[in-house]
């Protein structure tokens, strides 16, 4: 069965959300610990704080750089924004969480400069976040080739 997209434009932010049967403390910790970042998205090495630049280690990247990211601003267990300067151009990611009756909601947002390459960067974090929820429910790893191509069209359809 093929991934279906979830992730929506508003304006330059492109924002996509998924739920957890889990406390907010321990989606949180998902998020930030490097260990349980590993499990998705890759290590990350350095002191972490407000302000403060750590390496990144995206695993699932041809070659598996290290890129450098600054934490804009961390609040837990509720808000983390990290930024990014790269090869690929500037990435600026504000990642929300909230919590009801057990469940937690993650909000991912990439603030975009322009919507220009939506089509390209829309699957990825489709692909990763459900990488994410694999990585706590214990399921099998996604697999990059069933988001891109076929979600581009979807990503692109809501430029302005």
């Amino acid at each position: 069965m093929s991934p279906t997209p979830t992730g929506r434009l508003f304006g330059n932010d492109l924002v996509l959300t998924r739920t957890f049967r889990a406390c907010i403390d321990d989606v949180w910790a998902s998020l930030t610990e490097s260990d349980r970042t590993a499990r998705w998205f890759g290590p990350w090495r350095g002191e972490a704080g407000p302000g403060r630049r750590i390496e990144v280690r995206m695993v699932q990247e041809e070659g598996g750089p290290w890129t450098t990211m600054t934490i804009e601003a961390c609040e837990p267990p509720a808000r983390l924004a990290v930024s990014s300067v790269d090869d690929s151009g500037s990435w600026h990611l504000e990642l929300l969480l909230s919590e009801r009756d057990g469940v937690t909601e993650l909000r991912f947002v990439q603030h975009l400069t322009g919507t220009e390459g939506v089509g390209e960067v829309g699957p990825g974090w489709e692909f990763y976040l459900d990488a994410l929820v694999a990585s706590r429910d214990g399921g099998p790893a996604p697999v990059f080739d069933d988001y891109y191509p076929s979600m581009k069209e979807h990503f692109e359809s809501q430029r302005s």
